[in-house]
């Protein structure tokens, strides 16, 4: 791999990137962030400069010219519906693996291949790969998952976290961390050593969701990802180091702010926090779950997040237990039981009786109900009794025609009703199923299933989302059109057909 190539971040481009994105050029806000400059950024940017004020400029044939376009993933891929759709995901995976090349664009080079989603995903994505690893498994496809959790162990090393994807444009903020279930799937198919060979990265990246953490005191409540509770506990929050519009969404955030009563950099930061959550955009993040102005991401605490940091917690500590080293493991198995008690004490909604994220500046839950809740039956840590609490609400009110839905609120964000989203599917079916509640989890499973193949059936596509609601629909909501492809279905659906 050639690490002399300059990796290109589009602030190079000052007010070039600005009047592309301000004004438009491309449908899609993130297709310029894509682009490569075919000569460095700087001359590019001079020329624009001695161009633009020309009667006869054109922007969109300026950027022709220097910048090389990226495509879509496997838009040419035409499905063959004679044939099962286990064998058209088959075939897919090699249709969404990519190798990066060094050419001066945004895209951070890696050493091994990898699945990217697909559509206008053209890179890895942190917590989408999880559940794209799920069908990989299914498929036999060991030698993928090894490659991309080496790759995830890569920018670990290099960046101190993993990005949101390997772009330049996503190195101020992660993803959920789903690392360690990676680096746990792998020991399932390699052995119990992989948790010890991948130790150090595990403990970078839990360094990286607490780090600040000796910055808190009382006065101070929270410090990048890492919030001090009122009884001392520390729990974590999204965060995002930047405050400014994100770069693949430019437009969209300049047009959020000037509709919304909040100042610029606090909103922005909001933004970007949501971003990292994959929940890009969800009433759980909106004090009005109607009004995507009234964002507050950052100062809420969220049920997932904190479950997935107890799993981290978790592997660490049985990484140094197969290491034979116990007193790094009894300190890992402190933390983990401290933030399991935090977990139950400040993240049950006792009104609705069901897990919620904890708005900490307030002091008290949001009061949002989500999937989210499935997150501690998922990584084990709900009572049995909160877990029945839990069974019940999702059945009463989650549970739809094609499965789970991912909120009860209707408001044209992509991550609320009436859509429902492969990796929640799974975390509901294993959640449940973890505390027996097998009939609710296949009834989910089954519905889930139909779900894809009947869209399968009429499109030959496997999507990002799914209108679970009205199932005869298509899904709708978000900055971009839904996408196809699509990794984490994909997976999350040959996992699924396992269970049969």
């Amino acid at each position: 791999m050639n690490k002399k190539v300059q990796l290109f971040y589009m602030e190079d481009l000052d007010e070039l990137f600005v009047d592309v994105q301000s004004q438009k050029v491309f449908e899609d806000q993130k297709f310029f962030t894509d682009c490569a400059p075919k000569i460095s950024p700087t001359e590019i940017l001079e020329q624009y400069r001695v161009e633009k004020d020309k009667k006869d400029f054109k922007l969109f044939e300026f950027c022709k010219r220097y910048f090389d376009f990226p495509k879509n993933t496997a838009t040419d891929f035409v499905s063959d519906r004679s044939e099962t759709l286990e064998t058209h995901i088959q075939l897919l995976w090699d249709m969404l693996t990519r190798r990066t090349e060094n050419n001066g664009s945004s895209l951070i080079d890696l050493p091994y291949p990898f699945v990217v989603p697909g559509g206008r995903f053209r890179e890895i994505y942190y917590w989408d790969s999880y559940f794209t690893m799920l069908g990989l498994q299914v498929s036999k496809r060991t030698d993928l998952i090894e490659n991309m959790v080496n790759n995830f162990a890569y920018l670990i090393n290099e960046f101190g976290f993993i990005p949101n994807g390997n772009r330049s444009y996503f190195l101020s903020r992660s993803q959920p961390p789903f690392f360690s279930l990676m680096v746990e799937l792998l020991s399932e198919e390699k052995g119990e050593k992989v948790l010890v060979d991948y130790l150090s990265q595990l403990e970078k990246e839990y360094g990286f969701w607490m780090g600040g953490q000796e910055k808190l005191n009382q006065n101070g409540l929270a410090e990048k990802h890492v919030v001090l509770m009122k009884d001392g506990e520390l729990l974590n929050r999204y965060w995002d180091n930047k405050n400014e519009p994100r770069e693949e969404s430019y437009l969209d955030d300049l047009l959020t702010a000037k509709e919304s009563k909040a100042k610029d950099k606090e909103l922005y930061r909001h933004i970007r926090a949501a971003a990292e959550s994959g929940w890009d955009f969800s009433s759980r993040w909106f004090r009005d779950e109607k009004d995507m102005g009234s964002i507050y991401t950052t100062e809420i605490v969220p049920i997932d997040l904190n479950c997935l940091l107890y799993h981290l917690e978790k592997t660490i500590e049985n990484a140094f237990s197969i290491a034979g080293k116990k007193e790094d493991a009894k300190k890992y198995q402190v933390l983990s039981n401290k933030r399991k008690e935090a977990i139950q004490k400040y993240l049950w909604d006792g009104q609705g009786a069901y897990y919620a994220d904890y708005d900490f500046v307030k002091g008290r839950s949001t009061g949002k109900a989500s999937l989210a809740m499935l997150f501690p039956l998922f990584l084990n840590l709900a009572t049995d009794e909160r877990a029945a609490l839990v069974a019940q609400k999702i059945e009463n009110e989650f549970l739809k025609t094609g499965g789970l839905v991912t909120t009860r609120c209707e408001n044209g964000q992509q991550w609320d009703a009436p859509n429902g989203w492969a990796p929640l599917q799974w975390i509901g079916f294993k959640g449940l199923m973890n505390y027996g509640f097998a009939r609710l989890a296949n009834e989910i499973k089954e519905r889930w299933i139909q779900s894809v193949e009947s869209i399968f059936k009429k499109s030959g596509k496997l999507t990002e989302k799914y209108n679970v609601v009205e199932t005869g629909f298509a899904a709708g909501g978000g900055e971009y059109p839904n996408q196809d492809g699509f990794g984490w279905t994909n997976g999350v659906y040959l996992k699924l057909k396992q269970f049969l």
